[in-house]
């Protein structure tokens, strides 16, 4: 349930800054609510320590994105190129932190879904920037899936290292 309403808020917050909806702040607040579930669901399997570093990460992923969408819609290319540098970078340490906390989690496969997933998250900002709104459909549907399989990893890989807590 949190990947996919990292997927829902994240789009709803996409539309916020590209359309100037009136509760945009509403909507980042509730999106930037999300690292902190998944640091409250990943607290009892690697202490506090641990779940609060993820949720840093992922508050930055999301952060960086709008930036990278404000940039974006405001014609601002070198902006936008820095905050997609960062926003990969951020990728990447998220992916060597969850390779580092389970053996059952892959630093690389974990790259390869989050470059992916900010891909399609692109793919998407730029449909909704360009009011190509079936794209924008098309490409949210490739974003689901895609956390699933991401949603799928994590849930199978901390079963596999805490089969106890799961009897």
């Amino acid at each position: 349930m949190l990947w996919e309403q990292h997927d829902v808020w994240t789009r709803m917050t996409i539309m916020g800054i590209v359309e100037n909806l009136p509760d945009v702040d509403l909507i980042t607040q509730r999106l930037l609510r999300n690292p902190k579930d998944f640091e409250a669901a990943l607290r009892p399997f690697y202490g506090k320590r641990a779940a609060a570093h993820f949720s840093d990460l992922l508050t930055a992923h999301l952060t960086i994105a709008a930036e990278l969408v404000k940039a974006s819609k405001a014609g601002d290319d070198r902006a936008a190129a820095d905050a997609e540098r960062r926003w990969y970078a951020n990728a990447d340490e998220i992916a060597r932190f969850l390779g580092r906390i389970n053996p059952y989690w892959s630093q690389e496969e974990w790259e390869r879904m989050l470059h992916d997933h900010l891909g399609l998250v692109k793919a998407e900002a730029v449909a909704l920037l360009t009011k190509n709104y079936a794209e924008g459909i098309a490409v949210y549907d490739r974003i689901e899936e895609q956390s699933l399989t991401m949603a799928d990893v994590m849930a199978e890989g901390i079963v596999r290292q805490f089969p106890n807590m799961f009897r």
